[in-house]
């Protein structure tokens, strides 16, 4: 691997190394902050069925591995696989000693199964009494809906996103058409743990996290729920526009191409309207956010009419040399020709053995004095099965982080 595919690819000693994680999980939520954790120097044991091993690696777009999709080679990368059938007593036997050496477990089966293979938080937490356990789920370990299965897009519906998206005339749509609330919700689980085990080190006593896909959703929603309670207003779509600021939104330009303008404030509006429409009457006549509301449809077709005169990349000049937020709305091929993402190294391309070069997200967050690494990608189904078996037979203790 190229020494600058990746942040961080340095010798200092990671914030977590020493830490050991199973990842039980399957998909993306818990299994990205089973990821976060070993891009920054956690041991990660991706824990498999036997019998085909997560569904992620067959998940995406295809590649010469039929086991090991683009997907699986980016959301599984820095993990180990060990395969183990968790129902069969002898699985269930060795996942146990696994538990005593280990600091966390990552799950995301549907609430209560864990328990019905005799391995819940109360036998795992009796083996290693420090031990973290994630537990993500569609909607919790509690209340009325726990049983149902649980997805990206229902947390979407569920929690309230999906009725936003969309065009206020059309259908609610998926926001970007991407498992955000598992993203969403793997953030979460990582920020869980690293909390978890900072209690644990100070204590000695390990928990449980209960991170809900839908409660990730609705954590994100704006002030639509303080709104809602005081006032009795109910946020629909509102497309590519805002209905609490303008001009703020979408605007297409004269080579079909769109970008977003973000006028969050009397002062930047100022700035839209005389340094680049060169419309001093409308800075002075609309001065404020209520008078700009008051009449959006006139200001909106404005910055409109500009908009479509020119191509998009002059619209962008103009309003950055303006001072005003701007930028263009990007394809994936955008991003890639894009110097500000190549400069910042925010596309890491990491050397498969087998597959050659992938192209995937680098590490995030960006830390100065140890920053994260990608080590590898995906691995190969059962690829540390020995060296699993090593780590159960070495005579070690419960690891109490103190």
């Amino acid at each position: 691997m190229s020494r600058t595919q990746a942040h961080g690819e340095g010798t200092e000693m990671l914030p977590l190394e020493g830490v050991r994680v199973l990842d039980l999980a399957t998909f993306i939520a818990a299994p990205l902050s089973a990821a976060i954790l070993g891009e920054f120097g956690a041991e990660v044991i991706k824990i498999e069925h036997p019998e085909g091993g997560d569904p992620m690696r067959r998940f995406g777009t295809a590649t010469e591995d039929p086991d090991r999709t683009l997907a699986w080679l980016s959301e599984a990368r820095n993990k180990h696989s060990a395969t183990l059938d968790l129902r069969s007593p002898e699985g269930g036997a060795m996942l146990k000693e696994l538990v005593r050496r280990s600091d966390v477990l990552a799950e995301n089966f549907r609430p209560g199964t864990l328990e019905k293979w005799g391995l819940g938080p109360d036998v795992l937490l009796e083996l290693n009494p420090a031990l973290v356990i994630l537990r993500i789920s569609g909607y919790g370990q509690t209340g009325p809906y726990r049983d149902r299965p649980g997805f990206a897009r229902i947390a979407h519906a569920v929690g309230g996103l999906s009725h936003l998206a969309g065009l206020p005339d059309g259908p609610p749509v998926t926001p970007g058409s991407t498992s955000l609330a598992d993203y969403i919700s793997g953030c979460y689980g990582a920020i869980g743990v690293l909390m978890a085990l900072r209690s644990a080190e100070q204590t000695g006593r390990g928990q449980v996290i209960d991170v809900a896909l839908f409660e990730s959703i609705f954590r994100v929603l704006d002030d639509t729920a303080p709104a809602y309670a005081r006032t009795g207003i109910v946020r629909g779509r509102e497309g590519v526009m805002t209905r609490q600021v303008c001009p703020h939104g979408h605007f297409p330009c004269a080579d079909g191409k769109w970008l977003a303008i973000a006028c969050t404030s009397d002062k930047i509006w100022e700035r839209v309207a005389t340094r680049v429409l060169g419309r001093h009457d409308l800075a002075a006549s609309h001065p404020k956010t209520a008078d700009r509301l008051a009449d959006r449809a006139m200001i909106d077709g404005v910055v409109e009419a500009f908009t479509r005169q020119h191509p998009m990349a002059d619209v962008v000049r103009l309003c950055t040399e303006g001072d005003v937020p701007c930028g263009p709305i990007n394809t994936i091929a955008d991003i890639f020709a894009d110097p500000h993402f190549a400069a910042r190294g925010t596309i890491a391309r990491i050397e498969d053995p087998a597959l050659g070069e992938i192209a995937v997200p680098n590490v995030l967050p960006r830390l100065s004095g140890t920053p994260g690494r990608i080590t590898h990608l995906g691995p190969g189904l059962g690829d540390w099965n020995e060296r699993v078996r090593e780590i159960i037979s070495e005579d070690s203790e419960i690891r109490i982080r103190r």
